[in-house]
């Protein structure tokens, strides 16, 4: 449709007024939020400054979004990264219709969907939010996937005080370097924050210079005003892309567009009266805005198709225009959910069996060097991604997407927090995703928030929700250098206590990998679909290959590597520490003493319930600070069942002093100070039997 420039300035004019009205509703849906509430408060401060923007950007005509199909992944994505300001997300995704304005009432309950922060469980929201600084990561992630067929446009918001965190700026430096100009990221930029919301903690002496330098167009505005942001979107949107992402810093203070200074906190809990007054106020605003668009609508030729134009815009906007005599009423039209389920996603990746790696039993191999070859293979199809943090010669992983397609085959420098962030955006997506860095490096805040927001979408998928089949996330964190592998590199670099923490992560398989055919096969495993996060350690130097080529992994079962059926010891462990154990059975065996020898890669409770209840002697040794010994105790509290403690001995990375870390030394060295050499294994289970 096209207008002469008299006309677009008129429907511009007539569009702003709508929002101004708009902006009430919403800011009326919030403080019923706030009302019905189960703790009678909402972070209302980040809300209502983070109103205009918002209103403008899913009301102004900008942003195409298909409501009904939200995982659709041709459409434009929206990420609130400051998710403090969740009411004004939810008050204007129920009016969109992504779902019932009934979830609004008695929010931030154990029964609601509608928590403290987004997530998925509201239709329509595709990350969880709330810890600082890292939606924008996703939102990145996301836009650099949208450069490519079909392409789409990535918003995000994000907080002046979010802009404290550093995972914030590793993204906005590499989207400048990755020249996203599908990237539009709003910065509500109100001067406060939880501590202080009249002021930031330390100033900004030149923010929009900061976006600048790293390659941004940057827009700064009075976002106590629609036309400012209205127009600054709308170049965004509509003018010529140059190569670069944009930046909109929206000038605004603590609860702009509150009418009592209740609203210019961060979070508040109101008092009822003060709340009706607010709402009473509010009232009158939207009144006086109504009797402005009267006025203004009144005045345009009431058969040309400007009136058209903003009747069915309108209409857009969940408002009703009436004109009845000398007056003009703009009503708010029911919601309707139109938000339906989304479609199952085949989430297994399509090769060639034939073309993987062959590897041969007693033969030597580098676990990347395996993954370089196999992902040569799986990477054929375009759903597998992968994101190196300048570790990539480790991991293997750019080597072998890149080998096939280098723009699915990602490095960020030294920034392994953006690394994850990418990631997590791509598997929203549907994609399979490997993320990697050494053991010791991933985030342990990002970590958790992303196995928060896959857990979320695997309650909606158990309870049929909005989400099916297929829309969890899958996404590997190939973790390098296990165990001992570091040696030299010392304390700071050194794997022994990072499988402990990720053990405590909610929704979390890891996986300690022995063998390099393990590795294979556990990435055949992975690439059937469906697995969720995944933490596999790797080792770095060579291992001999343990398996057959006929070997298929299953996660949480064991492999018994030597088996006898009247054995006096059982040795158990996982990554290079299973080596070492088979060197001690046959040190054993010349002394006359029979050792089974189990790979627990993955915890078995089947195997370890089973062989606690035997007579046989145990021993755990593991290059780290005891996982499994940790996850044996475990499963017998849970099961109240009686042992004799002598049988079972655990040696690991802290039976030399407890919890500490571990200095810089050869392999060879480590291990036989840690008593984790096949020697030292081969003694302990001598001292036991005797």
């Amino acid at each position: 449709m096209h207008f002469l420039l008299d006309d677009k300035d008129i429907i511009q004019q007539g569009i702003l007024h709508l929002l101004k009205i708009k902006d009430v509703d919403i800011r009326v849906s919030n403080l019923l939020q706030c009302k019905s509430a189960i703790d009678g408060a909402i972070h209302i401060g980040g809300a209502s400054s983070a109103t205009i923007p918002m209103v403008s950007l899913f009301y102004g005509g900008f942003i195409n979004l298909d409501v009904e199909q939200p995982t659709r992944t041709d459409q434009d994505v929206f990420v609130l990264s400051k998710g403090h300001a969740v009411a004004t997300l939810a008050s204007i995704y129920s009016d969109l219709g992504y779902f019932s304005t009934d979830l609004l009432e008695n929010s931030r309950s154990i029964n609601s969907l509608l928590n403290g922060h987004p997530g998925p469980l509201l239709p329509g929201v595709h990350i969880a939010t709330g810890p600082m600084g890292q939606g924008i990561g996703v939102a990145q992630g996301m836009a650099i996937a949208g450069q490519r067929a079909p392409a789409f446009d990535v918003y995000a918001m994000t907080g002046d005080g979010e802009l404290q965190e550093g995972p914030v700026w590793e993204a906005i430096m590499y989207a400048g370097f990755k020249k996203l100009e599908n990237f539009c990221v709003l910065v509500d930029y109100n001067g406060g924050q939880l501590d202080d919301v009249s002021r930031l903690h330390f100033p900004y002496h030149s923010l929009a210079g900061n976006f600048a330098s790293f390659g941004w167009n940057v827009v700064e505005v009075d976002a106590t005003k629609y036309h400012p942001v209205f127009d600054a979107i709308a170049r965004f949107r509509f003018g010529p892309r140059n190569g670069k992402p944009t930046a909109i810093i929206c000038k605004a203070t603590k609860g702009e567009g509150g009418l009592s200074r209740f609203t210019n906190t961060h979070k508040s809990t109101m008092d009822p009266d003060i709340l009706d007054q607010e709402l009473t106020t509010q009232a009158s605003v939207r009144q006086k805005r109504v009797a402005d668009f009267s006025k203004f609508f009144q005045s345009i030729d009431p058969d040309s198709q400007v009136v058209k134009t903003l009747v069915v815009h309108a209409e857009t906007m969940g408002l009703a225009i009436e004109v009845g005599g000398k007056s003009v009423t703009v009503s708010p039209t029911p919601s309707v959910v139109k938000t339906a389920k989304a479609p199952i996603r085949d989430k297994a990746i399509q090769y060639a069996p034939e073309s993987l790696p062959k590897l041969n039993k007693g033969d030597a191999h580098q676990a990347h060097k395996v993954i370089e070859k196999a992902m040569q293979t799986f990477a054929k199809d375009d759903r597998v991604v992968s994101i190196d943090s300048d570790l990539a010669s480790t991991s293997g992983l750019q080597a072998g997407v890149g080998a096939v397609d280098k723009y699915r085959a990602l490095n960020v420098g030294v920034a392994e927090a953006n690394m994850v962030l990418i990631g997590e955006g791509f598997s929203i997506l549907g994609n399979n995703v490997w993320v990697s860095t050494f053991c010791p490096f991933f985030d342990w805040k990002l970590i958790r928030r992303i196995a928060v927001g896959h857990q979320e979408r695997l309650e909606v998928i158990e309870a049929e929700g909005w989400l099916s089949q297929g829309h969890g996330l899958d996404l590997t964190f190939l973790a390098t250098a296990a165990d001992f592998d570091t040696q030299a590199n010392g304390a700071t670099h050194m794997g022994n206590d990072d499988v402990m923490m990720m053990n405590a992560a909610g929704q979390m398989k890891v996986i300690n990998a022995s063998c390099p055919q393990q590795v294979l096969s556990i990435m055949k495993w992975i690439m059937d679909g469906n697995k969720g996060l995944i933490y596999l350690r790797i080792l770095r130097a060579a291992s001999e290959v343990l398996y057959d080529s006929d070997y298929v992994f299953e996660y949480g079962k064991s492999e018994y590597l030597k088996k006898s059926g009247n054995a006096a010891v059982t040795l158990i462990s996982s990554g290079r520490g299973v080596h070492e154990c088979l060197k001690a059975s046959e040190i054993l065996a010349q002394k006359n003493i029979t050792a089974d020898v189990i790979d627990m890669s993955s915890i078995d409770k089947e195997m370890i319930t089973d062989l606690v209840a035997g007579d046989g002697n145990i021993i755990v040794a593991e290059q780290n600070n005891g996982y499994i010994i940790d996850n044996i105790r475990k499963i017998l509290f849970e099961g109240s069942q009686s042992i004799n403690p002598s049988k079972i001995v655990s040696i690991n990375a802290t039976s030399k002093g407890g919890l500490h870390y571990i200095h810089s030394g050869t392999y060879k060295e480590l291990a036989a100070h840690y008593g984790l050499d096949a020697a030292s294994i081969a003694g302990t289970a001598q001292s036991i039997i005797k």
